[in-house]
């Protein structure tokens, strides 16, 4: 009786952490209609969004539209929050990877879907919309990482930052285009880059529009590392090398890593300890944790 309760509260523990990470920031109460979003955006085909989840838990997302250096179309906006359920659904996942095909990452939204959403409402939906999967993206419980080959701009550059980390290729960039095109980030990206390198570099950023290429993303914390490959199979090999040294061990240590991450970066500090003590209600006494105490690992 007392297991079949223990088992039922971490269930019900664990259904809720779910819940409230795949929590919207705009709903119905805002005037969002993500509906009549998706129609909008259904117009706009070209490119894909593809995911492989490999065995060793780390899941690789492609952005494929080199044509367009990326460029986002509107099919894609709906593809990548089809690729963000499901890997907020990947219970063996560790980790991800995003990357760019064509050995260039993103260069933000396609200009035929700027164009013909370039009124107010329709801009402040798609905003909405990309903010909603870009939320739901940066909390899932895998420690992700931006592989930059090439240009990141605009957008692209928006969602470098809704991953944990960065990696960039030699002669690659990122730079907030956005002023150039009258804009500031519409995507999330300028409340997250203050997170990243805080307020003074990313005014600076956003307001000189300036490019960063591997060794100032390096000196502002923007970079975590430099990788040595330019080529695309080279540098995903390289990436994943480099993740790999922090997905070692159970996905459920991992995952709940990450969970404590997030909370303790987005809650205020006893919302974010009760969530502490939830999630690690989940871990004592579970088989991981009783299997490392047998192995006596915690001074090795």
């Amino acid at each position: 009786m007392v297991i079949f309760m223990w088992k039922n509260l971490l269930q019900t523990t664990k259904e809720r952490i779910l819940q409230q990470r795949r929590m919207s920031v705009y709903n119905q109460a805002h005037g969002y209609e993500e509906e009549l979003v998706k129609k909008k955006l259904q117009q706009f085909a070209g490119g894909s969004v593809d995911l492989t989840k490999e065995d060793n838990g780390i899941g690789i997302l492609a952005l494929n539209n080199p044509k367009l250096m990326n460029a986002f179309t509107g099919t894609m906006m709906l593809e990548l929050q089809e690729r963000v359920t499901e890997l907020e659904n990947w219970k063996d996942g560790k980790g991800l990877i995003i990357y760019g095909a064509g050995n260039t990452f993103c260069s933000g939204s396609d200009l035929n879907v700027v164009k013909a959403m370039s009124n107010s409402q329709d801009g402040m939906n798609m905003c909405m919309f990309m903010q909603n999967t870009l939320t739901r993206l940066m909390r899932l419980p895998l420690i992700s990482v931006a592989l930059v080959q090439g240009r990141a701009i605009g957008g692209g550059a928006e969602l470098t930052t809704a991953c944990d980390f960065r990696l960039m290729t030699p002669g690659s960039e990122i730079r907030f285009v956005h002023k150039i095109m009258g804009l500031v980030p519409g995507w999330g990206g300028g409340a997250r880059l203050v997170r990243i390198v805080g307020s003074r570099a990313a005014l600076q950023l956003l307001s000189g529009a300036n490019r960063v290429d591997p060794e100032r993303a390096l000196h502002l914390g923007l970079s975590e590392e430099t990788l040595s490959f330019s080529d695309e199979a080279g540098a995903l090999e390289a990436a994943q090398a480099w993740l790999s040294q922090y997905i070692k061990g159970p996905a459920s240590v991992i995952r709940a890593a990450k969970e404590v991450v997030t909370a303790g970066r987005e809650l205020p500090l006893e919302a974010a300890l009760w969530r502490e003590k939830d999630i690690f209600g989940t871990l004592w006494g579970g088989p991981d944790n009783l299997q490392a105490l047998a192995r006596g690992l915690k001074h090795k």
